[in-house]
């Protein structure tokens, strides 16, 4: 079975998780270049606070787990479950799944460590249970306390 190539939408999750940052009010920009650990950059001037933010995504909205080389040179890990379907080579009842809105996780990098199952190992993974993650979706806040970002008014949170 021939891996399916998914470049462009991991780039594209990348650019997701950017402008959630921004309409939470978070200033953020993505490295361009392939900076090992983390993909984009979120910032407060006035603290002088930078987070380091390495984002994962899945294409399949039925993938068992999320592929992370490490989480140590990141401060955070967002997990972005892309759900486009089931892939062709899936079976026929995963098939009928229908493309759904993608989903964020927040995670600090401890956390994504802790989660990792066989660390040093290369690719290892952290296996998807939606209950385990359900406190950390959409959980931009961590990234605001992190950033020290005053409190005030936040746009709302999406249902």
């Amino acid at each position: 079975m021939a891996r399916q190539d998914t470049k462009l939408e991991s780039e594209g999750a990348e650019f997701l998780v950017l402008g959630q940052l921004l309409i939470e009010g978070i200033p953020a920009y993505k490295t361009y270049t392939n900076l090992r650990g983390y993909d984009l950059v979120a910032t407060w001037p006035e603290t002088k606070r930078v987070a380091r933010i390495q984002v994962k995504s899945r294409w399949a909205t039925t993938a068992p787990h999320f592929l992370v080389k490490n989480a140590d040179e990141c401060d955070f890990v967002v997990l972005v479950r892309l759900n486009r379907g089931a892939p062709s080579w899936a079976p026929e009842r995963e098939r009928e799944l229908k493309a759904e809105e993608p989903d964020y996780y927040v995670l600090t990098s401890e956390d994504a460590r802790n989660l990792i199952a066989q660390p040093g190992t290369g690719w290892a993974k952290i296996r998807w249970r939606k209950e385990e993650f359900a406190p950390h979706r959409r959980n931009w806040s961590i990234v605001r306390k992190f950033l020290r970002i005053p409190k005030g008014p936040k746009p709302p949170k999406a249902a």
